[in-house]
């Protein structure tokens, strides 16, 4: 396994803290907006306070709290230590009340599609590896050297992978593994600012924070491990647009902006319920370019970086897919064939140690006859761990430990494997 140094959890792209509105680069006005409704929200506040929950610098807040004092939309209850406490006078709320109705975004601030555009650059991912990390990197799977030493060049790229190959043989594993050769991290912002909207970015469940403060960062980006996004048969073509909630006034990141500076992996390419070739062709600029276009609700067209490694999975025929034209655009395609008889007894006998099944010294072998019965002519990586999975089952059917006898891998067999 490649191991990150605590060092390595930095950025390439390093930010300051913006003191100033010049620094932030972000209207004085949204800063308005923010505190607004924040304090709507909270009833009362003080500068530390929003400080912390809008990501901005004191003297930013201060700014803020002095210029809505002055317009006579905050009142000042009193002092806690050095810090205003305050909350909206009531011509504050009114017009707090009046722009949750146009947003009711009251997070981090956002930063600008320009400040956005320089971090995803800055931090495109430059892959080191040969045949030895990468198999360290790949240490849980059985592998070949001659298919690491397709993806070694594959990765190192960092453009787009096709995979391809009879099902059952660890493209889906290979391919969410992928993420393994990073040993850096990156920013991500929580939202972004376009045109006076906000686009929320950060998502948890695909942006795994690492919990390193660093005062000297601006509190805008969160530190994250590369992005690993993955998807299926449910994608459909809004997923790789710009979304915006009706009811909240904020927009929603697409899929291709969440993977950005990471890889974005389309399972079982193919049998989505857009077409194939409604998404080749929505991605063939971004492929080719390295940049995405996206639309406001009203129609005001932006560009974002596409700078993201793309793989596409599946086990049908690539031709059948895709034409010429965008298969050119894929550099790398690697097809992933059925195991021979050692790989299959590799991966049989990490299984089984894995889930401590005793087992018969012939087993794997007498498996392997099973798999190859009734006119099956290819062995599965799958084949060893559904087997034992029903072995398991087996077992705690007959209130038993699991086991592998002759009998039993029949009966799991026999389960297994439909007639023909």
């Amino acid at each position: 396994m490649i191991t990150t140094e605590p060092d390595a959890l930095r950025s390439s792209f390093v930010p300051p803290v913006p003191t100033t509105f010049e620094d932030l680069r972000i209207s004085q006005a949204l800063v308005q907006d923010l505190v607004l409704r924040r304090l709507l929200l909270e009833g009362f506040s003080n500068l530390q306070t929003l400080s912390q929950k809008l990501r901005l610098s004191i003297p930013i807040i201060d700014a803020t709290f002095r210029s809505l004092r002055a317009q006579q939309l905050v009142e000042v209850r009193g002092m806690v230590g050095n810090d205003y406490s305050f909350q909206l006078s009531q011509a504050g709320k009114n017009l707090a009340s009046d722009r949750f109705q146009v947003s009711q975004y009251a997070g981090a601030c956002p930063v600008s599609l320009k400040d956005y555009h320089a971090a995803v650059k800055a931090q495109a991912a430059r892959v080191q590896i040969d045949r030895r990390t990468l198999r360290s990197a790949f240490s849980d799977l059985v592998i070949t050297d001659r298919m690491l030493d397709q993806l070694g060049p594959a990765l190192i790229s960092q453009t787009s992978i096709f995979i391809y190959g009879p099902t059952g043989n660890g493209k889906t594993s290979l391919a969410e593994r992928m993420l393994r050769v990073y040993q850096d991290a990156v920013l991500i912002p929580y939202a972004v600012e376009v045109d006076g909207q906000v686009i929320s970015l950060f998502d948890p469940v695909v942006h795994h924070r690492i919990e390193l403060e660093d005062p000297e960062i601006d509190p805008r980006w969160v530190l994250c491990k590369r992005p690993c996004i993955v998807v299926g048969g449910e994608l459909i073509p809004s997923m790789l647009e710009l979304r915006l909630d009706d009811s909240t006034g904020i927009y929603a990141a697409p899929l291709q902006m969440k993977a950005n500076n990471g890889i974005f992996i389309i399972d079982d390419f193919g049998r989505q319920l857009m077409s194939p070739r409604d998404l080749l062709n929505r991605w063939i600029v971004p492929l080719d370019r390295r940049v995405d276009y996206l639309t406001l609700r009203y129609g005001v067209k932006f560009q974002i970086p596409f700078e993201l490694m793309v793989v596409f999975s599946t086990n049908l025929d690539p031709a059948d897919l895709a034409d010429e034209a965008f298969l050119r655009r894929i550099h790398n395609k690697i097809f992933v064939e059925a195991v021979d008889a050692s790989s299959f007894d590799q991966i049989f006998h990490r299984v089984v140690a894995a889930r401590n099944i005793p087992c018969e010294p012939d087993s794997a072998e007498y498996l392997r006859k099973l798999c190859l019965r009734d006119g099956r002519t290819e062995l599965r990586a799958c084949y060893p761990n559904d087997i034992c999975n029903i072995l398991m089952a087996i077992g705690k059917y007959e209130n038993r430990p699991p086991r592998m006898t002759k009998a039993d891998l029949e009966r799991a067999a026999a389960l297994y494997f439909a007639r023909s």
